[in-house]
C-alpha cells in the first residue's frame, strides 16, 4: 500500500512539473511570436518552435525557458500575428555576463557588500530504530546543505565535500592514483540539487559548483543508508514485578567526541496507562511523569560526549479485579541535537569563492545532527 501511495506522489509530481514547465514554454513561445499563440503562430513559426524545443530539452524535461536568455543563442524572430502588433515590446536582453555565469532567475546584477561572507549549515536528521539489546534493526539519515550569502557581483563557488565519488574522479582529473582519505569518505544517495547548480560539471567532474542567489537558500539534499555514525545508543531494562510494581533502568551512553555536547535531550520512556505513582533517580538532568502522555520524560539540557547517564525508577500500578492484559510496550523515543556533529561523516573540504574583482571572503561552516524518528524498542 505503501509502495502504491509512493507511486502516485511521484506521478502527480512529475504531472505538476510538465505542466509549470508547459505554462513557462507558453510564455516563451509568445515572447517570439509577439504575443500571439494560437494555431496561426504555431503554422507560421513551425521551424522556430521545433529549433526552441531542441534547445531547451535536455533528457526529456525542459532545462532552460528564459527568453532573455534563449535570444542569445537563437536570435531569428517569429513571424507576428498582425493581431500583435500593438503588444508591448520585449524586455531589453541582459548582457552576457549572466549567461556565462549562469545566474539567470536566482540572482540580479549589481550587488555590493562591504564584507562578502559565505555562512554554510549541514543539517542532518537521524532515523532509528533499534532492539533493546542494542541491535539496529533500521537507520538512515537525511540531510540538506544550507547556505545564505552575502557576496558583491557574480562570484562563482566551488564545494568540495568528502564523497567517495567526488575524491575518485579528482584523483582521475589529476591522472594520480586515488589516495586514501585521512577521514572518512561518504557515499550519498537520491541528492537533490538547487537550480543554481552546474549540474554538466557536476556529472562530469562530481564537483558542486554554482553562481549562489543573494541571501538564504537550499544548496542541495541527501541521504545515507550505510555507514551512519549513531550520537547516542540507549540500553533499557524493565522489569514487571507482580501486577502492581515495575522497575525501570535505563542507560544513554552518548558516541560523539568528549569535547562535544548534545542540546536539549529528551527521552520519553513509555508506561502503562494504570500507573499510580513514580519515583526515579537520574544521575544527570530531571526526570518526572507525564500522564497526559504515559510516559516518564527524562530532560538533559547539556549531555557532554562519552558520558553514560542513568536514569532508575519504580512504578506503582492501579491494582485491578479484572485479568490483567499484556502490557504492549510501546519504543522509547529520543529527541536532541548535537551541533559539530554529522551523523554520516560528511565533510567540507573546501568552499572557494571566485569573481572578477577578486575581492577577499570570509567562509563560515557549520554542522549539526538532529533526531528524527529516534526510538529504541524496550
Amino acid at each position: 500500500m505503501l509502495f502504491f501511495w509512493e507511486v502516485t506522489l511521484l506521478a502527480v509530481t512529475d504531472t505538476l512539473l510538465v505542466l509549470f514547465s508547459f505554462m513557462q514554454a507558453v510564455a516563451l513561445f509568445k515572447s517570439y511570436f509577439g504575443g500571439a499563440f494560437d494555431e496561426d503562430a504555431i503554422r507560421n513559426n513551425f521551424v522556430l518552435i521545433y529549433e526552441l524545443l531542441d534547445e531547451i530539452m535536455d533528457f526529456g524535461y525542459p532545462q532552460n525557458l528564459s527568453p532573455e536568455i534563449l535570444k542569445l543563442y537563437i536570435t531569428q524572430e517569429g513571424v507576428r500575428s498582425p493581431f500583435s502588433s500593438k503588444q508591448p515590446l520585449d524586455k531589453p536582453v541582459p548582457n552576457a555576463t549572466l549567461q556565462v555565469t549562469g545566474a539567470v532567475g536566482w540572482r540580479r546584477e549589481g550587488l555590493a557588500y562591504k564584507k562578502n561572507e559565505v555562512f554554510l549549515d549541514i543539517v542532518e536528521s537521524v532515523n532509528l530504530l533499534m532492539s533493546s539489546k542494542g541491535s539496529v534493526l533500521r537507520c538512515d539519515v537525511t540531510g540538506k546543505i544550507l547556505m545564505k550569502c552575502f557576496l558583491s557581483g557574480m562570484p562563482d563557488l566551488k564545494l568540495g565535500l568528502n564523497d567517495k565519488i567526488g575524491l575518485e574522479k579528482e584523483s582521475q582529473l589529476k591522472n594520480r592514483p586515488t589516495k586514501r582519505c585521512s577521514g572518512k569518505t561518504i557515499e550519498l544517495d537520491d541528492v537533490t540539487f538547487h537550480q543554481c547548480v552546474n549540474l554538466t560539471r557536476f556529472n562530469s567532474e562530481k564537483t558542486v559548483s554554482f553562481v549562489p542567489p543573494d541571501g538564504e537558500f537550499e544548496l542541495m539534499k541527501y541521504r545515507i543508508t550505510e555507514g551512519v555514525n549513531l550520537p547516542f545508543r540507549v540500553l533499557p531494562t524493565i522489569k514487571e514485578l507482580g501486577r502492581t510494581r515495575m522497575e525501570v533502568n535505563v542507560k544513554v551512553k552518548s558516541v560523539f567526541g568528549a569535547k562535544m555536547f548534545a542540546l536539549g535531550v529528551v527521552i520519553k520512556i513509555p508506561v502503562p496507562k494504570q500507573t499510580a505513582k513514580t519515583s526515579f533517580q537520574v544521575t544527570s538532568g530531571r526526570a518526572k511523569y507525564n500522564a497526559s502522555i504515559d510516559c516518564l520524560v527524562w530532560k538533559i539540557r547539556k549531555f557532554p560526549g562519552q558520558t553514560e547517564p542513568t536514569l532508575s525508577a519504580e512504578i506503582e500500578l492501579i491494582s485491578t479485579i479484572a485479568e490483567k492484559k499484556s502490557w504492549t510496550r510501546p519504543p522509547i523515543q529520543m529527541e536532541f541535537q548535537v551541533p559539530m556533529f554529522t551523523a554520516s561523516g560528511l565533510r567540507v573540504r573546501f568552499l572557494k569563492v571566485w569573481e572578477k574583482s577578486g575581492y577577499n571572503t570570509v567562509e563560515w561552516v557549520r554542522y549539526i545532527t538532529k533526531a528524527g524518528s529516534y526510538e529504541v524498542r524496550c
